[in-house]
């Protein structure tokens, strides 16, 4: 695959403050890539420096063939999209004044905003104040913002932080028809439920170091243990060790009418974060 981000041995520091200690990894053209954490990790700094908001301290950065040097051309700038907490809209325009706006700058037809509200369920409120709309409700505006002019590369940092599940349910149907058109996306968050279904690839960041990396599958295959967890109606619950020692009475737990769940020890990806850190995910 090819590449679109790379990133090699990146440090920054903040006087004497070591916000990243040389973190490595590569994002393919077309993925959707999650940099997991807690807060306070190094993930929007990370992103801050992708961006051309911060200059790297050390190591080698290159997004879309651009080194980081060249992060404030004009072409650089307008191949990506940026969705952060410094974002912003017109409180006092109206939905449509807003995108019309930002769809001018990046000079594009009214079509795509008409797209990109569909795409998000909010056509009905075009209209609308944007002082007048929830929090989910403009944090979806901003995502289209973002993608108005379809970036070869979209950028979020924490895109559903304290949404409800059901806005977040839309943003990441949203995020999933953006990969299928062919943008990359790398996205921070510590929700790790979010990056299982969404990333095709994660890496941990805790404390500026990343601690492992890859697909949420083949990380959780990797940090699980052979047990079954079976669980009995009168409460009772037993681990049972999958091995050939095993295999008579695990046979026998299929059959057991008595026996109201049985699981395998298969983790979480957050249960993962932890056993590799030792830290909770807040």
């Amino acid at each position: 695959m090819e590449t679109a981000i790379s990133v090699e041995a990146l440090k920054k520091h903040f006087d004497n403050e070591e916000a990243l200690k040389g973190i490595s990894f590569e994002v393919g053209k077309g993925e959707i890539f999650g940099l997991l954490g807690p807060s306070g990790s190094g993930k929007t700094t990370t992103i801050k420096i992708l961006t051309g908001e911060l200059e790297p301290t050390g190591g080698q950065v290159e997004v879309l063939g651009y080194p980081y040097q060249a992060f404030k051309r004009s072409g650089y700038v307008k191949s990506l999209g940026i969705l952060s907490d410094n974002s912003s809209l017109y409180d006092r325009l109206t939905v449509k004044d807003n995108l019309t706006l930002f769809r001018k700058l990046y000079g594009t037809g009214q079509a795509k905003v008409d797209q990109v509200l569909k795409d998000v369920g909010l056509s009905n409120h075009i209209n609308k104040r944007v002082k007048d709309l929830s929090k989910g409700m403009k944090q979806r505006i901003l995502l289209c913002k973002a993608v108005l002019h379809e970036p070869e590369v979209l950028f979020l940092d924490e895109p559903t932080s304290a949404l409800d599940p059901v806005t977040t349910d839309s943003i990441h149907e949203m995020l999933l028809k953006i990969r299928s058109r062919g943008t990359t996306i790398m996205l921070t968050t510590h929700n790790m439920d979010e990056a299982t279904a969404l990333c095709d690839n994660v890496a941990f960041l805790n404390d500026g170091i990343i601690t492992d990396n890859g697909s949420p599958d083949a990380l959780r295959q990797a940090y699980k243990s052979n047990t079954m967890h079976v669980t009995y109606d009168d409460g009772t619950k037993k681990q049972i060790p999958v091995n050939l020692e095993n295999k008579a009475q695990l046979e026998a737990a299929l059959f057991d009418t008595n026996i109201v769940n049985m699981k395998s020890d298969y983790p979480t990806l957050g249960e993962v974060f932890k056993k590799v850190t030792g830290k909770e995910l807040v």
